[in-house]
């Protein structure tokens, strides 16, 4: 598939570049953390006013996951309770946090009109497939456990993420379905990456390696599973398992320029096919990474509106 950069992302790609950053690959998992946390400022928007944000501690087997709860200036209430929307962050399960997506978060709340709740899942190699799974079907189940003293309507809780998170969200979903997780209302997928196999079209292409090149995912994929064993475990490749019938509303967002773009369009595909109900949105002149890039990218701009429509749109 031809891919030519907008002239934005072409302008990013070039800064990046001339900036001389160290491949991901070339670093150990806390000196990427480090370059990843820092590269938000350049990139991240200015943040809309919300009208809470606070932090959260959710019990699980090794102790607490941390989250942060966002609540708009206007909620969507029904009988005081809002929907809500748990979010993955992305990093290819090394890098990322809370502070990493907290503009994104916010933009998602002020422009779906509901409440999001971030989760600070372990990352590997510390915490190795399946940690970063049990923490988001953990963390999912607590909040809906929990929604009503949240101020969340239970019946409206939905999930998303990007990268990774996107990959977390679709495999919560499926854990969801089969009844390890609550009622799901929507999952929104964020270029989500979904077969470790990585065998897809997108993952050959010379034009697709910008930024998230195909050694960052291998590495980012050497850090995160225990073998190659785990590439055929739908929890860490959704897109393996035997059944997509019976999942949540799905939005799919994919980009031109990604190496993820081909499994997230066929996860779309397969999702439709079994019946769900898909929206998908594809933005062939932008990179993968840039939906938080609102500072620099208005594409990421526009993909926050439509999202936020998407969501007021599951009730």
């Amino acid at each position: 598939m031809p891919v030519v950069l907008d002239a934005d992302a072409a302008a990013v790609y070039k800064a990046f570049q001339e900036a001389g950053r160290p491949a991901y690959e070339t670093l150990t998992a806390a000196e990427a953390r480090a370059y990843y946390a820092q590269a938000r400022f350049a990139t991240n928007p200015e943040p809309p006013e919300l009208a809470r944000v606070a932090p959260l501690s959710i019990p699980a087997p090794h102790g607490v996951i941390p989250a942060r709860l966002y609540v708009p200036r206007e909620a969507r209430q029904q009988d005081g309770l809002a929907p809500a929307l748990v979010f993955f962050h992305g990093g290819g399960w090394v890098i990322g946090d809370l502070e990493s997506h907290d503009v994104v978060c916010r933009q998602l709340a002020d422009a779906g009109a509901l409440i999001v709740i971030a989760i600070d899942y372990r990352l590997a190699p510390e915490h190795k497939f399946p940690a970063a799974v049990e923490d988001a079907i953990t963390a999912t189940k607590w909040i809906a456990a929990h929604a009503r003293e949240l101020g969340i309507d239970a019946a409206r809780l939905s999930i998303g993420g990007d990268s990774a998170g996107g990959n977390l969200a679709a495999v919560t979903a499926l854990a969801a379905r089969d009844g390890a997780g609550p009622a799901i209302a929507g999952q929104l997928l964020i270029y989500p990456a979904t077969d470790f196999a990585m065998t897809h079209g997108s993952h050959s292409e010379p034009e697709t390696s910008v930024l998230l090149t195909h050694s960052v995912i291998r590495w980012f994929r050497d850090h995160y599973l225990n073998g190659s064993a785990d590439i055929h475990d739908w929890r860490a490749s959704p897109a393996r398992a035997t059944m997509l019938a019976g999942l949540p509303p799905a939005y799919v967002l994919t980009a031109g320029a990604d190496p993820l773009r081909d499994e997230g369009d066929e996860y779309a595909a397969r999702l439709k096919q079994a019946g769900v109900s898909v929206t998908t949105r594809h933005v062939p002149g932008q990179f993968h990474g840039f939906f938080t890039m609102g500072k620099l990218l208005q594409q990421a701009n526009v993909a926050v509106s439509e999202i936020g429509a998407w969501l007021k749109g599951l009730g």
